[in-house]
C-alpha cells in the first residue's frame, strides 16, 4: 500500500504508487508509528525541494530518521521540479545549494531586492500557495502565451504545465501530449504556480522537468535525501 506522500501541483498530498524525481518537506507532519499523515499539512513556512540521492544517506519514508527516537521531517515526493514549484516549494540550500542560490538570486532580481534571503521567499510563498490558503488568480486565456515555461495552470481539478506555447496535461505518471493554448479545455484557467515563483521563472530560473530523467540516476527511492534548509 503506497504511503500518503505524493504531492500534486495544487499542493495536496496523495497515496499513489508512482514515484518522481524529487523529494522535499514541510517539516514534521506524520506519525512514525503508523506512517500516516497528521491532520496538519505543514509545520513551517519553508517548503523545500530536495534531491533523492545525497551523500549516500538512507532514509525510511515516514520513519523516525532522527537520533533519540523522535520523528524526522516528513518525506514528500514530486513528479518533477515543475510540480514541486507549482505546489509552493523551492530548492533546498543543503542538498541543492547552487540551484537554491540561483532561485533566490532571481527572486531578488524580480522584485528589486539587493540582498534576497530564503526566508523572504518563504514568507511570500506561504501567502500564495494554494495548499496554505492562497487563491489562484483567474487568467484570460489570451494571457497564457505570456507566462514563462514551467508555470502550471488549472481548469477545474485538471492541471497543465506551460511549455513552448503549448500546455502539457499533468498526471502523477508524467505529462500527456501537448495541446494548444487556445484549446477549448483551457477556457477559464486559474494560475496554480504561486505568483512569486512565476516571477522567478520569468527572471530566468529553469526548472527540471520529468523528461529530464538523465539528470538523475533513477526515480526517487530515498537513497540519501538531505533535510530542511
Amino acid at each position: 500500500m503506497p504511503l500518503q506522500n505524493r504531492v500534486d501541483p495544487f499542493g495536496a498530498i496523495h497515496a499513489v504508487p508512482e514515484r518522481g524525481l524529487f523529494t522535499g518537506n514541510r517539516g514534521i507532519i506524520h506519525d512514525p508509528e503508523t506512517k500516516t499523515l497528521l491532520k496538519k499539512r505543514w509545520a513551517l513556512p519553508a517548503w523545500i525541494i530536495c534531491v533523492c540521492e545525497f551523500r549516500n544517506v538512507r532514509r525510511e519514508p515516514m520513519g523516525r530518521n532522527r537520533f533519540g527516537g523522535r520523528a524526522g521531517w516528513t518525506e514528500l515526493f514530486f513528479l518533477d521540479e515543475v510540480t514541486a514549484l507549482a505546489a509552493g516549494h523551492r530548492p533546498c540550500f543543503f542538498c541543492q545549494r547552487e540551484r537554491a542560490t540561483d532561485f533566490v538570486g532571481r527572486f531578488g532580481e524580480a522584485f528589486g531586492i539587493a540582498e534576497p534571503r530564503a526566508p523572504m521567499v518563504d514568507k511570500r510563498l506561504h501567502k500564495e500557495r494554494l495548499a496554505s490558503g492562497g487563491q489562484g488568480a483567474r487568467l484570460d486565456p489570451a494571457a497564457l502565451a505570456s507566462l514563462p515555461g514551467g508555470t502550471m495552470i488549472a481548469v477545474g481539478n485538471r492541471s497543465y504545465a506551460l511549455l513552448d506555447g503549448s500546455a502539457l496535461p499533468w498526471s502523477f505518471g508524467g505529462y500527456q501530449p501537448a495541446i494548444r493554448l487556445d484549446a477549448p479545455e483551457l477556457a477559464n484557467p486559474v494560475m496554480v504556480t504561486p505568483p512569486t515563483t512565476v516571477a522567478v521563472l520569468r527572471a530566468g530560473y529553469r526548472p527540471v522537468w520529468a523528461a529530464d530523467r538523465s539528470y538523475f540516476k533513477s526515480d526517487c527511492d530515498m537513497i540519501g535525501t538531505a533535510g530542511r534548509s
